[in-house]
């Protein structure tokens, strides 16, 4: 599967003429789409495989235009995503049950999200989920407590930033500070000196982590997603779809508007999708025995 035939954005081209000519390829129905899966897994098909990918660039574009707050050119957040969709088409299972889109929006955020990370040259190996939420998080906070304006912090927003994210203040005020001014040095000091200055990657690092305790980490977030997929098979076509609108998707649907696609009562929906969770789980914790995963 190749990505230099693909569309590609840049500055020179343009934002919108990309977008113009993403949405030249046609969406592909259901049936379709199962159709070029399994050419791509039974025989490698390339022309299958490529065709999945066009056919989901504009999602993979929307879902970029998501990570445009982060001071990188968008050009390459969608690139990014793009990357990560194309990851998603060559591990589509289609006898799981579910559409691609709804497989593709983990690869494609994972992949954006890592893009992001190295640029900033912020989170290196080690850096706890912690510190990776408040980073992906933290706009998200103050907007939400209305402290948009530029500058420090009060100590009140910091506060319940920290408590929302469940992280320090010292985190909060450093990373708000991080954002703020850009990409400056790791090795620029913050703080008061009145107090003791640090350097930016005395927090950033655990210390007692490692480059093989990273990897163990990505192994057991793929093998999780893995097991996911194949324990999907444990739930009816009305669950998949439910639980997927409600749970795998970047904006949950709402159980209204699920309601009224059912016809049934969002008391009905919100059983349903809780239901659908526990088979889920219980189905996941079986296959994880059943592959020596999991003890007891």
């Amino acid at each position: 599967m190749s990505y230099s035939n693909l569309p590609t954005p840049s500055p020179e081209q343009g934002l919108n003429l990309y977008m113009q000519e993403i949405r030249k390829f046609p969406m592909l129905e259901k049936e379709e789409e199962y159709m070029l899966a399994k050419a791509w897994v039974e025989r490698e098909d390339t022309d299958s495989a490529h065709q999945m990918v066009t056919s989901h660039l504009r999602l993979a574009a929307k879902i970029a235009m998501g990570y445009r707050g982060y001071g990188l050119p968008t050009a390459e957040i969608i690139s990014e995503a793009n990357v990560g969709l194309m990851q998603a088409v060559k591990r589509f299972d289609p006898e799981k049950g579910f559409r691609l889109s709804t497989y593709a929006m983990w690869w494609i955020r994972a992949s954006i999200q890592e893009f992001i990370l190295r640029s900033w040259s912020l989170v290196k190996i080690g850096t706890t989920s912690a510190q990776k939420k408040l980073f992906f998080n933290l706009r998200k906070a103050k907007n939400k407590i209305g402290a948009i304006e530029a500058g420090d912090l009060r100590p009140e927003n910091v506060a319940q930033i920290a408590k929302d994210l469940g992280v320090t203040e010292k985190e909060v005020i450093s990373m708000n500070r991080r954002m703020s001014g850009g990409d400056a040095s790791l090795n620029a000091t913050v703080g008061d000196p009145t107090e003791g200055q640090a350097e930016w990657q005395d927090w950033l690092e655990d210390e007692n982590a490692d480059q093989a305790a990273d990897y163990e980490r990505n192994d057991e977030l793929e093998t999780r997603r893995e097991l996911m997929v194949e324990a999907m098979d444990v739930l009816n076509d009305r669950e998949k779809a439910i639980l997927a609108a409600r749970r795998l998707q970047e904006k949950a649907t709402t159980l209204e508007e699920l309601s009224g696609e059912f016809n049934v009562s969002r008391e009905r929906i919100r059983q349903i999708e809780v239901r659908a969770f526990e088979k889920l789980q219980d189905k996941m914790r079986e296959l994880a025995k059943e592959k020596g995963l999991m003890k007891g």
